[in-house]
């Protein structure tokens, strides 16, 4: 059974940045439905045991093109997800050490940079979707945006996400309205740096 990212921090504890009716619904309510209809695709596609990454690297694998659809978007929804929740802190580290460090400015010159390449994707997004830090099996980092619920994985990149920046306007639109530039901004002030260079060093 894949079960939905447990938050370790109060859902007003993002305040004033993500806004606590925001996390209960995004939370409590979207992610939750992916997670229950993610759970039920798979045992009709016959793939228990298998883990999300495995699943949505070979979607190509799966014969009914309905199937395969609603792996994509129920998977992609509770990986998108769980990854988007856990990198959040109330209390973050702001900047990352390290390899992920080095990597950052080797590839885009500053930790600055980095952000605003990420930070222009998710504005330019056209309609729902995310923006991506990842990387490959090499440590190499990659910037990137996908429509709805697809990620890097699903899309056969070979690359495994790093930073979720969810632009679906159910991240935002309680408090933000239309102002998707104010919540990107908002969404740096809460994610911990170190819990993504240590996701980053179990990858490599």
């Amino acid at each position: 059974m894949y079960e939905q990212v447990t938050l370790d921090y109060a859902t007003n504890a993002l305040e004033p940045y993500i806004d606590q009716t925001t996390i209960e619904t995004h939370h409590g309510k979207h992610h939750a439905t992916y997670t229950k209809n993610f759970n039920d695709m798979v045992e009709k596609a016959g793939l228990v045991g298998k883990t999300v990454e495995e699943i949505l690297a070979n979607l190509p694998v799966v014969p009914d093109a309905t199937i395969r659809q609603g792996l994509r978007n129920q998977g992609g929804g509770y990986y998108n997800h769980n990854l988007y929740f856990e990198m959040f802190s109330p209390n973050p580290t702001k900047a990352p050490t390290g390899k992920l460090a080095d990597a950052i400015n080797a590839q885009f010159g500053s930790l600055e940079a980095c952000i605003e390449e990420i930070s222009k994707l998710a504005a330019a997004q056209f309609g729902s979707g995310w923006a991506w830090l990842s990387t490959d099996k090499d440590g190499k980092l990659y910037v990137s945006n996908s429509l709805n619920q697809d990620n890097p994985i699903s899309e056969g990149t070979g690359h495994t996400p790093l930073i979720a920046l969810d632009v679906w306007e159910h991240a935002y639109y309680l408090k933000y309205k239309n102002l998707r530039p104010d919540y990107i901004k908002a969404f740096w002030e809460v994610l911990d740096w170190k819990k993504v260079e240590e996701r980053y060093e179990k990858l490599l």
